[in-house]
């Protein structure tokens, strides 16, 4: 369950019509398996924390954001900790890829 109320991992990564959004989403993965109850946060450019999600059974999470840089913080079991500085732009989706 995530802290923020959503849905685990958001909506599925094939359903979304970027349209006039901008998109920040991706997969975590652990020796190449999705990895389920990953926190994956969406901080500003500043660091102040905005919104969190867990990867679902398929690693998944997406936030749906302004356009401008954003931060993507991951946190895993083992210990796992990672963060991507992204740009959000409408109309595009981000991609992230994360092993962890």
């Amino acid at each position: 369950m995530s802290t923020c109320g959503a849905p685990a991992g958001g909506v599925a990564l094939a359903d979304v019509n970027v349209g006039n959004q901008a998109v920040i989403q991706g997969r975590v993965t652990r020796d190449g398996q999705p990895l389920a109850s990953a926190y994956v946060r969406l901080l500003n450019s500043s660091g102040d924390f905005v919104g969190e999600v867990v990867t679902n059974e398929e690693g998944t999470f997406r936030f749906f954001a302004a356009d401008g840089e954003w931060k993507v913080r991951v946190l895993a079991s083992g210990g796992f900790t990672a963060e991507y500085t992204v740009t959000a732009e409408v109309g595009k989706a981000v991609e992230l890829s994360v092993q962890a």
